[in-house]
This record gives structure tokens, sequence and C-alpha cells, in this order.
């Protein structure tokens, strides 16, 4: 399988062009069955910017190289008018966040090139900013930071690159110990915290404009250069994230910063632990808005108003049905705040109007369709935006749309998969059915390619992960199960069961205080429609799931023994476990509304450990041995209890080096293969 762009071994990087193809006057045949080996060739597009004069868009994109079979990201750029791809970064360093230059002639990004032997920056593998042509050339180092950047921006008149750096602090209290014993692990009192700086373009000086004393996660300059928004924690630990973030604005002029009050946003919270995303700045510089999304409620939307103390915090409201994805943004030129939101398994770009009123805002959708919408960037000077999106029979490309009705003008700029254009598709729609308590449940259902009905199908249920979250309606190429499972024969049944995004308010929080119930239910009821409408045979059924889905497949085995198989990726099984492990605990407090000490009840109901006996089905296990989020405890004890003491067949496979998800090639491969064939055994009959 060679790479479509492999590794170029020279001193001099030139830029690499071609020709698009705008439209196809007529599809190839759909002759090509797909393979496991064609997930290793698919390209995956993501951060994107237009220029300045909207004449083009950089982008990046990602995809498997040949050799060490290691992902990279790369820049590119794309002329809208030609359609003409240059690739402008080949180092294998994982590229990201392209900002163009207010003169379109430099593209700005964070790389992190490793060359040879160096041990000093900027090509010692820690993440730089770099500036490359718009029109190709050798990348430039822009910053040379002991360690690495952690995040950057653009001064709106190109004049200067903020960036954020941090160096190792310890607390004073126990310091001399903490000191002298360094190579021991701390919960605590040794911490990572961040500086902010300002790099000159012209006199190439550095100036520190935040002094540490803070992690940041996050930034963003105002477009008049005079303040620095942030979002901080007092260390970088994931938990600290979860209850103990802030919103703090540094004012150049004043010296001083200003945090958006807790008592106004946290007041009314659903749950004390809430992660701040998404920074975003208005034209005017005036208007400050940020994200707070929480496990089990809705993301909120707040927006800042004014200076320091007179400042005000209102927050910003919508219609119910669409969940606040990712990807917070004013609209050029109008009063406008955008963002990717999901609502029945699509994800689309909305905006809302009045958001700086503080009243309800009338939202509007400026894109429509059938779509997975996974990043966008507006045309400056045009109503038009380009847009990363999907479909139902498209992997991600970028195209440029115009807001408006279906059928609105729309411009596709890459192919980035032509070869997707020979595979047989999988049938794909949306399902629904009756859950056990009478809501409406919707699902994501594929069909061998080119099914016509007939017999019912071996069926798998593949179960999203989250549970905030939701299985989107779109062609998808991974390793959890879609596309692939139907290429070989079996139906997939994708249930966004209540506790999924995307469906009301109600729909979301219904799960709270509830799961390994309620949940489980909306997926057996699933089930049984299927069975019913003779899609699915009752005596081939398998299940799997991937994080929140494996722990949801662990769950439905000791509900019922109807499944065949099961394939449990990063599943959680005990729930007082996971608050003692996990990474980001708050998840498990809102759920269970409490503490394991004050809530054991609860935690015992929701934990599938203490109904393992009930388990008849032959169960394979995947967990990453670094997992920080599922860790691997729960799967090996669901392994001991299977195979060790109750004689279910089991299989437990730790990923060595990986954490809460697969990123090497050969445990990709690994992961699926075992998948196949325990399926293929089990629920097919078909043996090894």
């Amino acid at each position: 399988m060679p790479s479509r762009f492999p590794a170029l071994a020279c001193s001099i990087v030139l830029a690499f062009s071609f020709l698009a193809r705008p439209s196809l006057a007529q599809d190839p045949a759909r002759d090509h069955d797909v393979t496991l080996d064609d997930l290793f060739e698919v390209a995956w597009i993501e951060d994107i910017s237009v220029s300045p004069d909207g004449r083009f868009v950089a982008y990046t994109e990602t995809r498997w190289e040949s050799g060490d079979w290691k992902r990279n990201t790369d820049v590119w750029v794309v002329e809208c008018e030609t359609l003409k791809r240059t690739r402008l970064t080949f180092d294998p360093a994982s590229d990201s966040s392209p900002r163009w230059s207010p003169d379109g002639q430099w593209i700005y990004f964070q790389g992190s090139p490793k060359r040879g032997g160096e041990s000093k920056p900027p090509y010692d593998g820690k993440a730089q900013v770099f500036r490359v042509g718009a029109l190709g050339g050798d990348p430039q180092p822009v910053t040379r930071v002991e360690g690495g950047i952690e995040g950057f921006d653009l001064a709106t008149d190109g004049g200067a690159v903020f960036y954020a750096a941090s160096e190792k602090t310890t607390d004073e209290e126990w310091s001399s110990l903490r000191t002298r014993h360094d190579g021991v692990e701390y919960g605590h009192g040794v911490r990572e915290t961040s500086e902010i700086w300002r790099l000159d373009l012209e006199s190439w000086r550095a100036e520190q404009w935040v002094a540490a004393g803070r992690t940041i996660r996050d930034f963003a300059v105002s477009p008049d250069g005079s303040r620095v928004a942030m979002h901080t924690t007092p260390d970088e630990k994931l938990l600290s994230n979860e209850g103990w973030s802030r919103v703090e604005v540094y004012d150049r002029a004043t010296g001083g910063t200003w945090a958006a009050p807790e008592e106004v946003w946290r007041k009314a919270a659903p749950s004390p632990y809430g992660w701040v995303e998404g920074l975003a700045w208005s034209d005017d510089s005036l208007a400050l808005a940020f994200g707070v999304s929480y496990d089990g409620f809705p993301t909120e939307i707040w927006v800042a108003e004014g200076k320091g103390e007179g400042a005000t915090l209102r927050q910003a409201k919508w219609r119910d049905g669409v969940s606040f994805a990712w990807g917070l943004a004013w609209r050029e030129g109008t009063r406008d705040l955008c963002f990717l939101g999901e609502e029945r398994a699509r994800v689309r770009l909305y905006a809302i109007s009045g958001s700086r009123n503080g009243g309800p805002g009338e939202l509007s959708t400026l894109t429509t369709g059938d779509v997975v919408v996974g990043a966008y960037s507006f045309v400056p000077g045009s109503a038009d935006i380009a847009v990363v999106r999907s479909d139902p029979t498209h992997l991600d490309d970028l195209w440029i749309v115009s807001p408006g009705e279906p059928g609105a003008p729309e411009r596709r700029l890459t192919d980035a998969n032509p070869q997707v254009a020979r595979w047989k598709l999988p049938e794909i729609s949306l399902v629904t059915w009756k859950g056990a308590e009478g809501q409406e449940v919707e699902g994501v259902l594929e069909l061998p390619p080119g099914h016509a009905g007939g017999e019912p199908l071996p069926t798998i249920v593949q179960i999203h992960g989250g549970p905030t979250a939701s299985e989107p309606f779109c062609l998808t190429a991974s390793i959890y199960g879609r596309t692939l499972l139907p290429a070989r024969g079996y139906a997939v049944l994708s249930p966004n069961y209540r506790g999924s995004t995307g469906y009301g308010d109600k729909f979301l929080v219904d799960l709270v205080g509830r799961e390994n119930e309620i949940e489980v239910e909306d997926i057996l009821a699933g089930v049984d429609a299927m069975v019913e409408r003779g899609i699915a045979d009752r005596e081939r059924l398998g299940v799997m799931g991937w994080s929140n889905g494996g722990f949801l497949t662990n769950c439905v085995i000791t509900h019922t023994t109807r499944f065949k198989a099961a394939s449990s990726g990063a599943g959680v099984l005990d729930m007082v476990l996971q608050f003692g492990e996990e990474d980001t605990p708050g998840h498990v407090v809102n759920y269970m509304q409490g503490f394991p000490w004050s809530r054991a009840d609860a935690y015992r109901k929701a934990s599938p450990t203490y109904a393992l006996d009930k388990v008849k089905t032959p169960t394979l296990i995947h967990v990453g041995a670094n997992d920080e989020r599922c860790p691997p405890g729960h799967s090996r004890t669901l392994y001991r209890a299977l195979h060790h003491y109750a004689g279910v067949p089991a299989e437990l496979l730790v990923y060595p080096g990986e954490g809460h998800g697969l990123s090497k090639y050969e445990h990709r491969r690994a992961k699926v293969e075992w998948d196949h064939a325990w399926f293929d055994r089990y629920v097919k009959g078909a043996g090894n």
C-alpha cells in the first residue's frame, strides 16, 4: 500500500502542486469492496483558514505515511478559482493551526520537526511557530523557545506573534523534599505554569505579557491587540480543568487581569464540573464569548462585554434541539455568534443573533442538508463560508458554501480521497424506534452495499462513546465497525440512545442518575425493532463499542444473553474504580449525582461488575496500556472474571504505549482483524 505522498529525502523542500478535480463528468463504477487496507489510504482535512483576499484556503491534511506507517499532518493551500492545490510542508512534524498574515504573503503554523541529532530549538521535536510562503518555499522558524510552545496567536495587523510557554514550578510547602526527590511522581505541589510572550516580527524581540503562576490552556488576543483572553487552571491536570477553570482577560494598558465572575456563570450551572472551551473575540474587541461544557448536561455559551470591573456577563440562549459541539466564532461585520451544532445526527453551522443583548437569540442555520461539518472559516468580504464537511456518500472535503436554504450555491474545492468514488458504499439511513419509556430514539443503520432486502442479516450494534456525544449521519472510515463490517455482509446499527446530543435538553439530561438503565433499554429496543422489521437476524447478533460504548457493551451483556459476541473497547466496569482513576472524575460525579461515599447504591447500580455472573457472551476486550480516561484495570477485571472464573470465552488485548485511543498502525490493524475474526466465528459461525 504505497503512500500517495512519501516522505521526501531532500534538504530543500519544494512545493508540490496539482489540480484537483472540480467535478466528475461521470462517476466511475463502484466496483471496489472496502477492506482494512483502504482505511490506511484515507486522508483527513482538518484546520482551515481563508486568505484575506478570499482567493485561497489554507488547510491541514492528515494521512498515513508508508515506511514507518505513522500519521502525519501537513499544511496545504488551494486556490479557489483554479482548484490548484499546493503542499507547503513535508517534514513529519504534524503541523497544525494555519493562520494567514494580513497581506496574504505568509501562512503561520505550529509544527514540531525533528532533524537528525538536533537537541536545540527549532528542530528538536518540540512545538514552535513557523511560517511558509503562500505559494511555497522553505518553512522558516519564527520562535525558538526552549521546551517548545503551547499554542500561538497572530496579531491582527501581522506585526507580532503571541505564544504560550510553560515552566515547572514547585510549591513552597514541602519544596525542599520535593526538589531533593524530584524523581518521584507527586499528586500535587509540582506543576506546569504558563507565560504568554509577544514576539515582534520586525525587531524579533520577545516581551513577556503574562507572567507565570497559572496554567494557560488556551488564549486569544483581541483584534485591537490590547487584551488577551485566557482559559486558565491551577495546574496542568485535566482534573483541575473540570471544576477549577477560569476565564481571565489581561489588559495591557492597565496591567490588570479581569476574571469572568464565577458567581455569575457558575451560579446556576447544572454541575460544578464544567469545562471552559473556545475563546472568541468580536470584531470591535468589546465582546468575548466562551463555552462551558458539562458531562451529561447542555453546553452553555456566555458573552462578556465591556472592560474590567464594568464588564457584563450574560448567557446566550437559543432554541432547544441543537447542541453546541465546537467552533465558537463571531461572524465578521455582524453581531452574530456562530458555532457548530449537533442536530439529529447532523453537524451544521449555526448563528445566534442578539447574543450581545442578553435576550433569547434567534438561531439561524448557515449550512443545510444531511451534512457533518468539521471546521469552517469565513470568506472575507463575502457571505460565503469555507467548510470541511462529509455526508453519507463522501468523506471530508473542503467546500465553499453560501448560507441559505437547501440548494444554495456551493463549490467543492478538494477531492482528498478520489479512491472513494470506486468504493462499494454501505447503504446508510436513519431509523427510529420507540424507547422503553415511549420516547422516540434514532440511530444510524448501515446495510451491506447493494443490499435489496431478503433474509435478515447478521447484525452488529455499534455503540458510540461520550455519552455526551452522538453517532453522525455520514460516511466514516474508522476502526470502530462502520463501513468495514457492512462490506463483510453485516448490518450495523449505531443507536443515539438517551444521553446523546442533538435531540433536545431533556433527552440529554434524562441519563443523569440512570446509567446502565435507560440507555441500555433504548439500545435493546432498537435491536427489537430491527428484528421485527426483518433487518436483523435475532440468532446472529453482536455488540461493540469504545470508551462509553465499551462501558455500554459491558452493561448490555449483563442484561441479556441474546448477543452471540461482544467487543468491549476501553470500557468502564466499576464506577468507584472510575472515580478513583479517571483523569476527568467529574464525569462520574455528574452521572452518579454525588460521590461514592454519599451515593454508594448509585455507583453499584451503574457498575456491570456486580452482574458479571449473568454474562454468557463471548467477549473480546481491547484497552490501551496507558489509558487514563478508562484505565486498563476495568478491562483486566472483566477478563479475569469471564476467562478465569465464569468460563466465558474471552480474549484480552492490551496495547502497549497507547492511551485512550489507538494511534499506532499495527495496533489499529490488530483491533480490526481481531474484531472481524471474533464476530465471524461467534456471530456468523464461520470458525477462525
